[in-house]
């Protein structure tokens, strides 16, 4: 069938993420069907080296993630675990920070918005 993708995990070629414009240190995605050209809607394996964080930020739509790999904490003190489905409702606001590194599959519903501070 020429209209099916498949991916395997243990496949992945991961590139820098730079969905704001710059390079975020120890931030690695893989992007399945996100495209931030038609909306930032989409799919994507999100890797996240020890010791690195994400960008505050502001979600326009929804935003979901399964933990695949290791731990992810946000920046209220919460700890996201292996196998936790996790869902941001639009206008929500959070940076998060994986102390020994993660492994994500995120669901975009908009592109998010940087901000400065929480």
């Amino acid at each position: 069938m020429n209209k099916r993708l498949i991916k395997n995990i243990q496949d992945l070629q991961f590139e820098p993420f730079d969905n704001y414009g710059k390079v975020v240190d120890g931030m690695n995605w893989h992007k399945i069907s996100y495209d931030k050209n038609n909306g930032g809607y989409g799919t994507y394996f999100l890797k996240m080296n020890p010791g690195a964080k994400s960008l505050p930020h502001k979600h326009k739509g929804f935003e979901e993630f399964l933990v695949i790999e290791g731990e992810l904490e946000d920046a209220d003190g919460k700890i996201f675990k292996k196998g936790d489905f996790v869902t941001f409702l639009p206008d929500s606001t959070h940076s998060s920070y994986s102390k020994n590194g993660c492994l994500l599959l995120v669901f975009m519903r908009g592109i998010n918005e940087q901000v400065d501070k929480l």
